[in-house]
């Protein structure tokens, strides 16, 4: 069994900065891509940012350049700085992982997710 265990969100002004964390743990062969969404009420689950193994990091269009992806590999944690935060970014934000549990398989994970909300 896998666990996603999420931290760090909570209520900031326009033009603050959160840090979200992320900590996988379980029975784990190794920790592949790790990454965040998000969902706002009504809206469907959307991509923010995710971080290969390797460190490779990809980023939707609306948070280049202000959120930081990147990760731990040895606490098999994955963090999200967010600077310059706006109302728009008021979501449930969700971790994601891709887990290895053995050579030959792996799964999809997801944690139960964390609230930013923005205030103008």
């Amino acid at each position: 069994q896998v666990q996603l265990v999420e931290s760090g969100g909570g209520l900031v002004q326009a033009g603050g900065s959160l840090t979200l964390s992320c900590a996988a743990s379980g029975s784990i062969f190794r920790v592949e891509t790790m990454g965040w969404y998000r969902q706002a009420p009504g809206k469907q689950r959307v991509l923010v940012a995710t971080i290969t193994h390797s460190g490779s990091a990809n980023y939707a269009d609306s948070v280049k350049g202000r959120f930081t992806v990147s990760r731990d590999n040895a606490k098999k944690t994955v963090y999200l700085q967010m600077n310059s935060l706006a109302p728009d970014d008021t979501a449930a934000y969700y971790c994601y992982a891709d887990v290895r549990v053995s050579l030959m398989r792996s799964y999809d994970y997801w944690g139960r997710g964390t609230q930013v909300t923005v205030s103008s």
